[in-house]
């Protein structure tokens, strides 16, 4: 039976709407917004967890989130998003998934945001265009969500370094045309690269995303796993054995984890 405040959140404002997506969570998203799709999934499933506290940077709809809690791959996760639409409906979508009391959203700005105590994991799908790369969108919500009009990568990944612990983790999914500025980015917040995953349409296809892992204050050494096939076609109808097994799993496969490897390498 749903409480008064799920009744209440599940009241749709102008251009909202509500989405069953993976793993049965109700999303809703803005039908002129950046709506749910493969590079949040990916980051989700990559995200090896076992965390007590996790902290997600620019949180758009709360999916990343709630996808990592329903897998229980976080305890808590705190959700910072700068812009206030996408900061209620985060709220909204932590209600109608009863994860209210496990989402906390905090509505700021990650440059200047402060914490008591460090956290565990910091993970990012970050606006992947700077302020005058390609043509601005007329919404302003979708505008900021893909440039970085409310900070870029560097500031991200200092914003992470200020509120990580030592040894903490950082997860973030970019485009590998801008791979340089990810990588010098963590380097500079002192957050060591330590695995890596690029992402490919189909076998002939250049990779459209990467998937990184670093560590604070982790000392050198990155392993850079097998490529993560999406599609065994090129009309892109048959998905590959690994990408099933994300959808089913909600994580992916074993060899592509870090997790038994140790942390020989900090």
């Amino acid at each position: 039976m749903q409480t008064n405040e799920e009744k209440s959140a599940r009241t749709l404002l102008e251009n909202e709407r509500i989405d069953k997506v993976n793993d049965d969570i109700e999303l809703i998203q803005r039908t002129d917004g950046l709506t749910f799709g493969t590079d949040a999934l990916l980051l989700a499933a990559f995200i090896d967890g076992g965390s007590v506290r996790a902290l997600e940077i620019g949180g758009g709809t709360g999916i990343i989130s709630l996808l990592c809690l329903t897998r229980n791959k976080f305890d808590t996760v705190e959700c910072c998003e700068v812009q206030r639409t996408f900061a209620d409906i985060i709220s909204r979508n932590a209600v109608i998934n009863r994860l209210e009391k496990r989402l906390t959203v905090r509505h700021a700005d990650v440059r200047t945001l402060v914490t008591d105590k460090p956290f565990d994991a910091v993970f990012t799908n970050p606006p992947y265009m700077t302020p005058s790369s390609g043509r601005a969108n007329e919404n302003s919500g979708k505008n900021a969500a893909r440039h970085e009009i409310n900070g870029g990568i560097a500031d991200f990944c200092l914003s992470a370094k200020r509120l990580l612990k030592f040894g903490g983790s950082f997860f973030a999914v970019y485009r590998p045309d801008r791979l340089a500025d990810l990588i010098a980015a963590m380097k500079g917040a002192g957050i060591e690269p330590k695995r890596m995953t690029f992402v490919h349409a189909d076998a002939e296809s250049e990779p459209s995303v990467v998937l990184t892992e670093g560590r604070m204050g982790g000392k050198g050494g990155m392993r850079v796993t097998r490529p993560l096939i999406i599609y065994n076609d090129k009309t892109h109808t048959e998905e590959s054995r690994d990408m099933k097994y994300i959808l089913d799993n909600g994580s992916f496969p074993e060899d592509f984890s870090n997790r038994n490897r140790g942390r020989k390498n900090g």
